[in-house]
């Protein structure tokens, strides 16, 4: 084969480059690990060499690879089996569904054994929908686990559910003092529900037991193979460090960096991967984060186009259905939340949370911040800027990860500082029924305005959060073009919907600006990495409603085939 014939072409479809202009080609060509040419059909078919292997799309199309921005691969590994068992919608639809699977799982086990799930959501529990008073109890498992600990993990990942024998295990009840930030339900006669939400959950999880270093690994792989069949290349793993120690499974651990760190030294890391530091856990202090980076460092790695760690994760505030996002305006029973930092008031916590960002902002970081709640989000992004006025650093792209009730104002200085925000559709498409009686139906509404994010100059991405939805930028896609609720079909804030490019450049090309490497990814340019994935169907004839019936049919990866259905 001649050293500059292609060495893969795709031709005859539709070739959406994603580049400034949005532009449509035919076919595209491959040399190696490189998009060498881009054009007409005719053009890139006359490169053709002996060795060329030839894609016909027949009209299908290709899209750069996908790159889901926000993505806890190592911890949605280990959500599946042999490591979790799924309590989640649509698998159960009821706390007697979720108590006869843990039923199941411990007549598999050994009386004292761990009992892990993950996934279940109240929204959709058939005896929380018919009394809004009744919650998932302790005792609800109990009777199906009277020897064994259990723990579940709700979908949001910011609250576990616990049997009796499992608040043994772990020295729970009502004298314990929740972590900073944590929260432990009593009932009324003052003894624990079952129910630990944000930093208590590490109360529970720290007594779970460890998977070995291999087993982190296959966990790794076995989720990457999962990707290549949804089309995507790169992620996000947004925290890995010692502030994960307490996460389930330590999948926020600083054992998960290590693990990539063996995967991409002996060449088993088939994705390019951009890590968030994590060196203070939810509830964590300003000491939390000095201590942390001091003991992190940023690793070095042999090929950082495939694993590079670019920032440092910091938690704020908690999630709206559990009520501990921090908002101006009070939820619709009740209360504002707050921030989940330490310190003993609100002005106490909002100087902790400042002095967490400006060290990391000082030690050359960019920073991504777990917010949702409109308070909390305007302390953070102002946090941002005065940080930058302190200590100047040009492009530091520091972005608000969630931004659920971000606001005008906070969106017009992020656009202002060239700094970001990271929104997750597919969260929305699942729950924005159940969020009219958490917030009210203007805010639910509201809850992840794309299109003002848009319009404010913003390179807005959009991530699966996995393992809080599945990995599917299909299904993301839809819900920012269509904003329906996945239960209902009913239109939540359509005045929000953007169009086809700008719900792909979420997945893509502003997906790279956010890992610093628009240059060479994102895009399928002349010069990029020859990371591609192709539809079954023409997606510019597409009705958004079908978008989620197409499937993935090749995945190219660095300039090799790595899915083909």
């Amino acid at each position: 084969m001649s050293d500059s014939a292609p060495t893969l072409i795709l031709t005859g479809g539709q070739i959406l480059t994603v580049d400034d202009g949005f532009t449509v080609a035919e076919g595209v060509a491959v040399r190696g690990r490189t998009v060498v040419a881009v054009g007409t059909d005719a053009e890139i078919r006359a490169l053709a060499g002996p060795g060329t292997r030839v894609v016909e799309l027949g009209g299908r199309t290709a899209l750069p690879g996908i790159n889901d921005s926000h993505l806890h691969g190592a911890a949605y590994g280990m959500t599946k089996p042999p490591f979790a068992i799924a309590v989640g919608h649509p698998a159960v639809a009821s706390i007697a569904d979720i108590a006869a699977a843990v039923r199941s799982q411990v007549q598999a086990s050994r009386p004292g054994e761990w009992i892990i799930g993950l996934g279940w959501d109240p929204g959709y529990l058939a005896e929380c929908l018919a009394d809004p008073r009744r919650f998932p109890h302790r005792r609800d498992l109990d009777s199906v686990a009277p020897d064994n600990p259990v723990c579940l993990t709700d979908f949001s990942s910011h609250m576990v559910w616990v049997n009796s024998a499992a608040l043994r295990e772990c020295g729970i009840d009502a004298s314990i003092v929740p972590l900073s930030g944590g929260v432990i339900d009593l009932d009324p006669d003052g003894e624990p529900t079952g129910i630990l939400r944000e930093a208590a959950q590490g109360l529970v999880q720290a007594a779970l037991p460890s998977p070995t270093v291999a087993q982190r690994r296959q966990a790794i792989q076995n989720v990457i193979a999962e990707l290549h069949s949804r089309g995507i290349t790169s992620y996000t793993e947004p925290g890995l460090g010692p502030g994960g120690a307490t996460t389930l499974f330590g999948g926020l651990s600083t054992d998960n960096w290590t693990a990539y760190a063996d995967l991409a030294a002996t060449g088993g890391l088939e994705a390019r991967v951009s890590v968030l530091l994590l060196p203070a856990p939810m509830g964590g202090s300003a000491d939390d984060v000095r201590k942390g980076l001091a003991e992190l460092r940023r690793p070095e790695s042999a090929d950082p186009r495939l694993l590079r760690a670019i920032g440092v994760k910091i938690f704020a505030d908690g999630v709206p259905p559990n009520r501990t996002a921090w908002m101006n305006e009070p939820y619709a029973d009740g209360g504002h939340g707050a921030l989940c930092v330490h310190g003993d008031t609100p002005a106490l916590q909002v100087g902790e949370l400042r002095e967490m960002i400006r060290i990391a902002h000082e030690a050359g970081f960019q920073l991504g911040v777990h917010v949702t709640g409109d308070r909390a989000i305007d302390t953070v992004v102002d946090a941002f800027v005065a940080a930058d006025e302190a200590i100047p650093r040009p492009d530091a792209r520091h972005y608000v990860i969630h931004g659920d009730f971000i606001g005008a104002g906070s969106l017009a200085k992020l656009a202002a500082h060239g700094y970001g925000i990271n929104m997750n559709p597919a969260i929305k498409w699942t729950v924005s029924d159940l969020m009219d009686e958490v917030v009210g139906a203007e805010r639910s509404a509201y809850q992840w305005p794309v299109r003002s994010a848009v319009e404010a100059g913003i390179a807005v991405c959009a991530s699966s959060d996995a393992p809080i939805t599945e990995p599917d930028w299909r299904q993301g896609v839809a819900a920012m073009m269509l904003r329906e609720s996945k239960a209902s079909g009913r239109r939540s804030g359509p005045e929000q919907c953007v169009g086809l490019a700008e719900a792909l450049r979420a997945y893509t090309i502003n997906a790279a600006r956010q890992d610093f490497a628009e240059e060479w990814k994102g895009s399928i340019e002349v010069g990029k990495v020859a990371d591609l994935c192709v539809l079954d169907r023409p997606l510019l004839e597409l009705d958004p409603h079908e978008l989620t019936d197409a499937e993935v049919d090749l995945t190219v990866f660095d300039g090799r085939v790595v899915h083909e259905r």
